[in-house]
């Protein structure tokens, strides 16, 4: 248990030994979870007071750009602070904690994913009884589905990490507390806890990317007897929503569904998933929109008319 564990800190070693480069790290990180900030805040803020942004499309799209500042906000803070106050560790308990939150918002993200690909499918094939099936009520319970989900999943994880006893080494190779590089740190056999982890995280990825894709394959075979500009517009959509889902599903594949072994590249990919997809997704779902645009151009201008009043 971890009340037994002689280990009560854990040290990062973060992307380089080097002060310098990781200060020039971190400034960089710094850059980009302010835009991340701003750019998902600025949707959410957009979607909630516009009048014509109702649709579920854009309910759910509010939900996802939250938690995907929430998500980029459990490992980028502590890294930027780290760098500039020299002090790279955390507790065993924070370190615990900051496992929970890393795949409770990152659970989270792909049940919503899924959801949003869902709700495509519906607008898509079934126009005529998108309302009924998509009423307000329904994608309220759909939102809290996916963060009841995350929650379970993340539960999950943290038990299994926590029932584990640390007796040493300390030092984790990496610029924020996981699963698998947490799993080096403990002093007793790990196999079991490794499966159960795999079995927890990749099944979720696994079973949430074949509904993805498969939605997607009946959504694409539909197009066939939709008009042009109607082909035009749902590809659009669609395809903005595939990248979002490459960019974040393809690099937490590549963590979580093989066996519990740390490589030298994981750091890179975590980057993608944790800071690069949040980043990238107000470019690509949001200020590509035109209805979003104009949302947003509309809500600066009733700023400024404010201001000068």
């Amino acid at each position: 248990m971890v009340a037994t564990s002689n280990v009560t800190e854990i040290v990062f070693l973060g992307f380089s030994q080097n002060r310098h480069v990781q200060r020039v790290i971190s400034v960089i990180f710094l850059l980009v979870y302010t835009a991340i900030v701003v750019g998902n805040g600025l949707i959410v803020v957009t979607i909630m007071a516009s009048r014509g942004l109702t649709s579920p499309m854009y309910f759910f799209l509010s939900y996802l750009s939250f938690v995907e500042i929430c998500y980029s906000s459990v490992t980028a803070p502590k890294l930027i602070l780290d760098s500039f106050i020299e002090r790279t560790i955390l507790s065993l308990k924070g370190c615990i904690t900051q496992i929970f939150f890393l795949h409770f918002f990152g659970g989270t993200e792909i049940f919503l994913l899924t959801v949003m690909a869902y709700d495509r499918y519906v607008a898509i094939c079934k126009p005529l009884h998108y309302t009924v099936f998509m009423n307000r009520r329904v994608c309220g319970l759909l939102v809290g589905a996916a963060w009841g989900g995350g929650l379970l999943h993340s539960a999950g994880q943290t038990f299994l990490i926590f029932q584990l006893p640390f007796c040493g080494p300390k030092v984790l190779d990496h610029y924020f507390c996981d699963v698998h590089p947490v799993l080096k740190l403990a002093c007793s056999d790990t196999f079991l806890t490794g499966m159960l982890i795999i079995a927890n995280g990749g099944s979720i990825s696994a079973i949430s990317f074949m509904v993805l894709l498969a939605s997607y394959v009946v959504i694409l075979h539909s197009l066939r007897s939709q008009t042009s500009e109607g082909r035009r517009k749902a590809l659009s959509t669609c395809a903005s929503h595939i990248t979002v889902v490459g960019l974040f599903f393809i690099p937490c594949s590549f963590v979580y569904m093989r066996p519990c072994v740390t490589l030298p590249a994981d750091k890179i990919v975590a980057v993608f998933y944790t800071v690069v997809t949040p980043l990238l997704n107000p470019i690509i779902y949001s200020f590509r929109n035109t209805e979003v645009k104009n949302a947003i151009r509309r809500l600066m201008g009733r700023k400024v008319v404010w201001e000068e009043k």
